[in-house]
C-alpha cells in the first residue's frame, strides 16, 4: 500500500473565544496547503482511492479542501487519527485498508513524525513533518515495514510545475 500522509494546514493559533483545540479552523494559507498538495499529487498522478483523517476541524478541513481541489470523494472521519494517534493502533487499524492502493491519511504532529518513525524502525525524534507537507510510506502488511518515498514540505511543492 501506498500511505500518504497529510499533515492538516496553517490553523489559528489561539483556540477560538469559549472553543477548544478541536474546534481551531484553518486560516486561508491552510486551505492553499491542502489545494497545492491536490495540485502537486495529482500532476504526479497519485491521487489517493481513499482519505482518512481526524475529526478534528483543522484536519476535517484540509480533508475537504483537498478532495474538493482533487475532486475525489469526502474524506472519512477516524477517531484513531485525532490529535494523539498512538502508532500501533494505527498500523492495526490501517490493516482493515490494506484492499486500497492507495490510502491518504490527513493528521497531525508530532503523531506523523511518530507514526513515521515507528513505522521505518527509526530512532525518535529524527522527523518533522511540517504543516501542509505529504509525505509518501510504501507500507505492507504487516505494516511495520515501510520505505519512505518521499517527505515533501509545502513550500517545494509550491515550486513544482
Amino acid at each position: 500500500m501506498n500511505l500518504l500522509l497529510l499533515r492538516h494546514g496553517k490553523a489559528e493559533e489561539r483556540r477560538p473565544a469559549g472553543g477548544t483545540d478541536f474546534s481551531r479552523a484553518l486560516v486561508e494559507k491552510g486551505h492553499q496547503q491542502a489545494r497545492e498538495a491536490a495540485r502537486v499529487l495529482s500532476a504526479a498522478e497519485m491521487l489517493p482511492d481513499l482519505v482518512l483523517c481526524s475529526p478534528l476541524v483543522r484536519t476535517r478541513q484540509t480533508a475537504d479542501a483537498f478532495t474538493m481541489a482533487a475532486r475525489l470523494p469526502g474524506a472519512i472521519s477516524q477517531s484513531w487519527l485525532s490529535a494523539g494517534m498512538n502508532p500501533v493502533r494505527a498500523v492495526t487499524e490501517l490493516a482493515g485498508f490494506r484492499d486500497f492502493e492507495t490510502v491518504m491519511l490527513v493528521g497531525h504532529e508530532p503523531d506523523f513524525s511518530q507514526f513515521i518513525e515507528y513505522a521505518l524502525g527509526a530512532a525518535g525524534d529524527c522527523i518533522e513533518v511540517r504543516k501542509g507537507s505529504v509525505t509518501c510510506l510504501e507500507i505492507n502488511p504487516p505494516f511495520r515495514q515501510a520505505v519512505l518515498r518521499f517527505l515533501l514540505p509545502f513550500k517545494l511543492a509550491k515550486h513544482l510545475e
